[in-house]
């Protein structure tokens, strides 16, 4: 199943891991507003019970969010201590 970036529910889910992290990049020291964007901690394609569901996400700027593509799943435990923090 190919991602759809205007399915009701994908949106909804973004907004709510936005909310949850105040519009700001989690990065440790990253405290930018700017081209945020939602982060799936267990890969859409790989975990399709998890893409809705707002723990299963992190806001990050696009300069970090770049920073780990090809690498998303060395950063997982990473990022899921960082949204419970």
């Amino acid at each position: 199943m190919s991602r759809n970036y205007n399915d009701p529910q994908y949106k909804i889910w973004r907004e709510k891991v936005y909310a949850r992290d105040k519009h700001t990049c989690r990065w440790p020291g990253c405290s930018s507003k700017k081209k945020l964007q939602a982060h799936h901690i267990y890969r859409w394609a790989d975990f399709p019970g998890l893409r809705f569901h707002p723990h299963n996400g992190i806001s990050l700027c696009k300069i970090h969010h770049d920073l780990i593509k090809n690498n998303e799943d060395s950063y997982r435990e990473f990022f899921s201590r960082l949204i419970y923090e």
